[in-house]
């Protein structure tokens, strides 16, 4: 039957079926119209493992390979949060200060009050939320742009954490469920399934949506893509899984060193929870939309000053639970946790990730990937033993590097249509 004759009829056309040879040159077109997403992060990630596997092999051994999930969490969990402040267009300095913020008040209530941990990370991240309102209302109702208040709080969060530790007090964490977080691993057998739960839910709801889809004529992946993409994450997770059960131990006569890390489910949970809201929800479409088109946005009745004060809300919750893991890791709380460069690799892995800095495009998975990519710098360039110097220029290259790209790829897709 012909479209005309469909047309004639009365009856609605059919959607041309996906094959897999238009979705290979549909996705080629967009790159070249300036949509790569996080193309770069994953170019990136290969070509620095294997340039440090090459000048360093002890890189891809398993027990650095845990090393970087511990060592990449704290700064992967607050770009999660950077990413609902940079959709909408604005920026967050003080996330780092403030994630210190929250551990010093986690650490105190531990220690000096002996409060229980499932009181004290609540109250923790409770303050997180708190100090995100009191920017977002800042923002949103008095005016101020963004980065003058987030700059303040910068500073004044500094103050706020010598306050909190006695101008320089280090504040030792002794609680073994916080100090499991990111130094304890989980059960090989536990690990198996957390990879099986993983697999499992990324098929169905892979394959549901493209049922789904289908079913309803909608242009829909062509089943070969979907299948493929279920198959990569199980190659990824089976493998990462394996290589984590393995022994890590030098002398595991004495301690066995050897399972998934406790922190990598948690950071899991707060991806698959980001990524439904920004990708399932009305607020996710509206965090969009801001960020697309402020004005346009509150015409269509879009209730712009509640989602911006909530964006950086969730910001601040989230560094919050990065200072937790970031206080689990060193065991201790001192003036320094939050500071030094957690603000600018936090930063940095959103937009190296894939996320604009001019708003309305990002996902949750933009900060893992760019926090792999920061994880895997920072760990590579200790392995070489080079200077700190190097360090810094290496990584804030990185950063310009992903800043450029962000930039032509913005100016290609307007000049082609694909933004």
């Amino acid at each position: 039957m012909t479209a005309l004759t469909t047309a004639v009829r009365g009856e609605p056309a059919p959607v041309p079926r996906a094959t897999l040879g238009s979705h290979v040159r549909d996705y080629l077109g967009r790159v070249r119209g300036g949509d790569i997403g996080a193309l770069p992060a994953v170019l990136g990630l290969v070509v620095l493992c294997t340039v440090f596997s090459v000048m360093r092999p002890v890189f891809l051994s398993t027990g650095n390979f845990a090393n970087l999930l511990t060592q990449g969490a704290p700064v992967t969990v607050i770009a999660m949060g950077l990413i609902f402040v940079l959709l909408i267009g604005e920026i967050d300095l003080s996330a780092g200060f403030a994630s210190g913020v929250c551990a010093s008040v986690l650490a105190i209530l531990l220690t000096t009050y002996q409060v229980p941990w499932f009181v004290s990370v609540p109250v923790a991240v409770g303050v997180g939320t708190v100090i995100g309102l009191v920017l977002g209302f800042l923002v949103a109702k008095v005016g101020i742009p963004s980065f003058v208040v987030t700059l303040a709080a910068f500073l004044g969060f500094q103050g706020a954490v010598l306050l909190l530790l006695k101008e320089g007090t280090i504040v030792r964490v002794s609680d073994n469920v916080i100090i499991a977080i990111a130094n304890k691993n989980m059960p090989p057998l536990f690990g198996w399934l957390l990879a099986l739960v993983t697999i499992g839910g990324f098929a169905l709801v892979q394959l549901v949506r493209w049922a789904l889809r289908t079913n309803r004529g909608l242009i829909a992946d062509p089943l070969a893509v979907v299948l493929g993409r279920v198959g990569l994450v199980t190659v990824l997770v089976g493998a990462s899984v394996y290589l984590l059960n393995l022994e890590r131990s030098r002398n595991p006569q004495f301690a066995s060193l050897k399972g998934v890390p406790y922190v990598v489910p948690i950071i899991l949970v707060l991806l698959l929870a980001c990524t439904f809201v920004l990708g399932r929800t009305a607020y996710g479409r509206y965090l969009y939309a801001i960020g697309g088109n402020v004005e346009a946005a509150r015409r269509a009745g879009i209730p712009v000053d509640r989602i911006r004060i909530s964006a950086f809300m969730i910001c601040s919750s989230l560094a919050a639970i990065g200072g937790i893991i970031a206080a689990s890791k060193a065991a201790s709380v001192d003036p320094n946790t939050g500071g030094s460069n957690v603000l600018l690799y936090a930063v940095a892995a959103g937009v190296i990730g894939g996320t604009s800095l001019f708003g309305g495009k990002g996902r949750a998975l933009d900060a893992v990937l760019g926090g792999a990519v920061i994880a895997v710098i920072i760990n590579g360039t200790n392995l070489l033993q080079l200077s700190s110097s190097l360090k810094f220029i290496s990584t804030g290259a990185v950063l310009l590097l992903a800043a450029g790209v962000d930039a032509l790829s913005r100016r290609r897709a307007a000049a082609t249509g694909h933004g």
